[in-house]
């Protein structure tokens, strides 16, 4: 009965201590920042050289990054933030001749050894298959982040470029 109590008191102000140091050291969000990170595709995938997708959410605003660097979200992306930022963005560079712009990968069935090591990196769970077995990708999922390629042993993941 006395442990039930030390640990239920200690636990209590433990809590008042966490409350009291989670506001007093509360960081500023900045909304704008954070609406731009909601429309990223969330795929971590850094091929924008930022670590995540609010680093670079954050560089937009902050460094005055390019809008057009996250491949996974594409042209449809780049005219999201521009509209929400009220840039007047060149569609010469989102789209080519009124077509969207679609990255994506493919697998090389005849190469594939059924590792799985790209299925198990997938931030999208676009890539199926068993182990042992040959893989391949939905491409309805794929948003083309590309993390699958550098974890490939066969090199048989390929990247596509397609228009709509």
């Amino acid at each position: 009965m006395l442990a039930i109590l030390f640990f239920g008191t200690l636990s209590f102000v433990l809590g008042v201590i966490l409350s009291y140091t989670a506001n007093k050291f509360r960081t500023e969000i900045d909304p704008i920042v954070e609406k731009i990170n909601r429309l990223l595709p969330q795929s971590q995938c850094g091929q924008c050289n930022y670590p995540g997708c609010y680093s670079y959410a954050k560089a937009i605003i902050k460094k005055n990054e390019k809008i057009n660097k996250c491949t996974p979200g594409g042209s449809e992306l780049e005219l999201k933030i521009s509209k929400l930022l009220n840039f007047k963005t060149s569609l010469k560079t989102t789209v080519i001749n009124e077509k969207k712009i679609f990255y994506t990968v493919w697998i090389d069935e005849k190469n594939c050894v059924g590792c799985s090591k790209c299925a198990s990196f997938c931030p999208v769970d676009a890539i199926v298959g068993t182990p042992g077995f040959v893989h391949t990708v939905l491409q309805k999922f794929c948003n083309g982040c590309n993390i699958c390629l550098s974890h490939c042993p066969t090199d048989c993941i390929k990247k596509k470029i397609f228009y709509e």
